[in-house]
Formats: structure tokens, sequence, C-alpha cells
């Protein structure tokens, strides 16, 4: 298999629909072994299409290049209540991905 799935978690704000199912948002990415490209990417977002948006903004970047330009991508396009939660999210996948490079 040429892909790695990482995931990358972090606490959701109060007064969320996805809180009253998640304590935490997650982010899931499978992700090229060979260039760090993310293939596909989900999160515990409550709505399909958010989830969805996520997916597409996520999709494409190579974490070999770091994770700031996705970081701000989701500054920049998701406004909701969870933006914060999917930027640590995001840097706690890399984390995880930086960890899996090590080992």
């Amino acid at each position: 298999m040429n892909t790695v799935f990482i995931a990358g978690h972090a606490r959701l704000p109060s007064g969320m629909a996805a809180k009253s199912i998640y304590d935490t948002l997650t982010i899931t990415a499978e992700i090229d072994k060979k260039y760090g490209v993310i293939v596909t990417a989900g999160c515990t977002l409550a709505t399909v299409h958010g989830r969805e948006f996520v997916q597409q903004l996520l999709r494409g970047y190579s974490l070999q290049e770091g994770i700031e330009q996705p970081v701000e991508q989701v500054k920049q396009h998701y406004l909701g209540k969870a933006g914060n939660a999917l930027v640590s999210a995001l840097k706690d996948l890399y984390k995880q991905y930086e960890s899996y490079l090590e080992n």
C-alpha cells in the first residue's frame, strides 16, 4: 500500500451540533507515503456539507511542505464555530505525520 492513514484531534467549542455527538473534532487523512500529499481527508463535523468542504480544502496538499498553507486555507475559507478546532486538529495531524516520518 502506498498510503498511510493519520488522524488529528482537537476539542470542540460548546454550542456546536457536533458537540452533542463528539467531544472532540477529528480530522483524518490518507497520505501518500512518498510525497506526503493528502489524497483524501475527512472530519467529524456534523454536516455532510462541512465534511465535504474540509475534504476539498485539504486534498492535494503535501505535508512535506509543512502545515502552514493548509492552516491558512482553513482560516480564510472556513468561517464556522469549529474553525479553531479544525486548525488545532490539523496541527495535531501534522504532528502525527512527523512522528510517522521519524519511525
